[in-house]
């Protein structure tokens, strides 16, 4: 008997699950509400992790492809001082693929490969418990009814409210995200300030991240701790009125950090959200949850990867586990929780060291995290 599977959501958790169910042979539905692939900036790079993503690109027969495309010299790591002082760098080994970098747009596109993703699909309710299996409503006013719903949907998934009332709460960090372009041919001196990887600047309660990706391109991080209003007065469509802003927030620190900023394109408000870091809910026959809207975690380079291996996993569950669906949906979330409530608690702790009252804090986290 072939399910009514259907995954909603067409990000790094959505689409594994779907590549490794097709790579069984096993139809899957993608339901995704944007309009095309393209409708949004796909967003920044990601490293995935030997133990989580790239195991998870295993289990979808996507190593050898991943390889040509990612760039292990972006795990290169560059710490400054608020006055420019080089205080650790970083380079990786030529043979070092524990972390590679990878586009997100890049690993999108490799992912979707042979997928029929149904576009402009957007779901506002999953209602479980009907006769025929779990009822999708759409909004376009249309409902569909499957045997499995996997919410891969995000920090504000609709999929969520069919199995817990939790939503995520603010974590008194906000980030403030901007981008350059041709960045070697353009601002070369920045381009030597970033190098191949990221350059990052501790301050009292902020940050900055530089990371490169690929071609050329650079996004900039700002990272401070502040109300979830504090630009109450500030309009954030404003690309000059928010540079003013963040240069007086970061006032004092090194020329060059600055500049930084100074050439950034528009910005970009994204405060952090998480959920309790121990999430769960009690079973319900039907539905289930992937990545951030299982666990939604402060994003310190987990969070994607943590998705993708869940999203193999489970569907590797139920292409070659029990028979019975539910049997094998219950026993992937009791593993699913155990192994997110861990890492939510190290990035929740992490987080709190690199937005910290001191700076020394996230050095001593990236000595303590970073292979000699």
């Amino acid at each position: 008997m072939r399910h009514r599977i259907a995954v909603v959501g067409s990000g790094p958790a959505g689409l594994t699950f779907a590549r490794v169910l097709h790579r069984h042979g096993h139809p899957v539905t993608v339901l995704e509400r944007d309009p095309a692939p393209d409708a949004r900036p796909p967003g920044g790079t990601l490293d995935l992790h030997e133990g989580l993503g790239q195991l998870a690109l295993d289990k979808a027969g996507l190593r050898a492809e991943f390889e040509v495309l990612s760039r292990p010299e972006g795990q290169a790591m560059r710490i400054l001082d608020t006055d420019g002082t080089v205080l650790r760098d970083w380079q990786p080994r030529p043979d070092d693929r524990a972390n590679p970098e990878i586009d997100r747009g890049q690993l999108r596109d490799l992912l979707l490969g042979p997928l029929d993703i149904q576009w402009g699909q957007g779901v506002t309710e999953v209602v479980p418990g009907a006769r025929d299996g779990v009822r999708v409503h759409f909004a376009d006013g249309r409902q569909e009814t499957f045997d499995l719903v996997v919410g891969a949907d995000g920090a504000w998934s609709r999929v969520r409210p069919a199995v817990s009332s939790v939503t995520p709460h603010y974590t008194g960090v906000t980030s403030v995200e901007t981008s350059l372009d041709d960045v070697d041919i353009r601002h070369p001196d920045l381009a030597r300030l970033i190098g191949d990887g990221s350059v990052a600047v501790y301050g009292v309660n902020r940050s900055l991240v530089a990371q490169r990706n690929s071609g050329g391109h650079v996004k900039v991080y700002t990272k401070f701790r502040a109300p979830l209003e504090w630009h109450t007065n500030l309009d954030l469509a404003d690309v000059e009125a928010v540079r003013s802003s963040l240069l007086a927030l970061f006032d004092g620190w090194a020329a060059p950090v600055l500049d930084l900023l100074r050439h950034g394109t528009a910005f970009v408000h994204r405060p952090f959200y998480v959920l309790p870091v121990s999430h769960t809910w009690t079973h319900v026959p039907g539905v289930t949850l992937l990545g951030d809207a299982a666990h939604l975690m402060p994003p310190l380079g987990v969070g994607a990867n943590l998705a993708m291996l869940e999203g193999a996993e489970l569907a590797e569950s139920i292409a070659t586990g029990p028979e019975d669906l539910d049997e094998a949906v219950r026993a992937f979330e009791v593993q699913m929780w155990a192994r997110a409530g861990r890492w939510a608690k190290i990035t929740t702790a992490g987080l709190e060291r690199l937005v910290s009252p001191d700076p020394a804090e996230a050095l001593a986290l990236f000595d303590q995290v970073q292979p000699s």
